[in-house]
This record gives C-alpha cells, sequence and structure tokens, in this order.
C-alpha cells in the first residue's frame, strides 16, 4: 500500500495543530480496531473515571486515580506500536523482536502494578 509522502516543511503553526489532532485520532481509532488490550482498557476507563469520583477524596485524589489509569492506556500504546514495528519487519521468530515485544509487556505490567498501588493507597485513606 502506498501512501503520499507527507510534506513536513509546509506543516507549522495551526496546520501542525491540526495534521498533530488527525494523527492522534487516526492512533487511537487503529488501537481501538486492532488492539483488544486497548479496547479493554478503554471500557475499563468508562468505570475508572466514576470510580475515581466517589473514591477520591478531592481534586487531587480524583486527577491521580484518573491520571494513573490514563498512564496504563499511555504505556499499552507504546506496546502495541513496538509490536507493530516488530511484526512489520518480520513474522519470523528472532530473539531480539522477541526480547522487544516481552520488555514492552512488562512495562505494561509494571505501570498495571503502579496504577494499583496508587488506586488500593486512597481507597485505604478513603476506608481507614
Amino acid at each position: 500500500m502506498t501512501t503520499p509522502v507527507f510534506d513536513k516543511s509546509s506543516n507549522s503553526g495551526l496546520r501542525h495543530f491540526v495534521n498533530a489532532t488527525r494523527f492522534s485520532l487516526h492512533g487511537f481509532r487503529a488501537a481501538f480496531r486492532h488492539e483488544a488490550a486497548f479496547r479493554q482498557e478503554t471500557t475499563g476507563l468508562l468505570i475508572a473515571i466514576p470510580g475515581a469520583w466517589w473514591l477520591g477524596e478531592g481534586p487531587s485524589q480524583i486527577a491521580l486515580l484518573i491520571a494513573a489509569y490514563l498512564m496504563v492506556m499511555v504505556v499499552e500504546l507504546l506496546n502495541s506500536s513496538i509490536e507493530a514495528a516488530v511484526d512489520h519487519t518480520s513474522m519470523e521468530h528472532h530473539d531480539l523482536a522477541e526480547r522487544a515485544k516481552d520488555l514492552g509487556s512488562a512495562s505494561v505490567f509494571l505501570v498495571l502494578v503502579v496504577c494499583g498501588l496508587i488506586w488500593a493507597a486512597v481507597a485505604y485513606e478513603r476506608f481507614t
């Protein structure tokens, strides 16, 4: 599939903002269409936002809870990017490709742990 070459020289000011927004929305659509984990996390966000409003005591805690959950989605997008780039390069098994994918997966796991710790700490403060 051939796509037209993007002219970076004319991409400044408002045009840059519009293009960046368009590319970001395209990325969200691609992630939602092709990544089951991102779809699950998007569904989880619909639960996490009202959950943060209920659990958090004040704007700082609410923002922290939502930001922690959004970081999971950020790292998931980065992991999906790594996987797509590796798969584009070659579908054959290679130790470095496996390592790249495993490291991306480990990153998602760690940010999930951090998110869980933040939510647990806020819940502990709320209920003790």
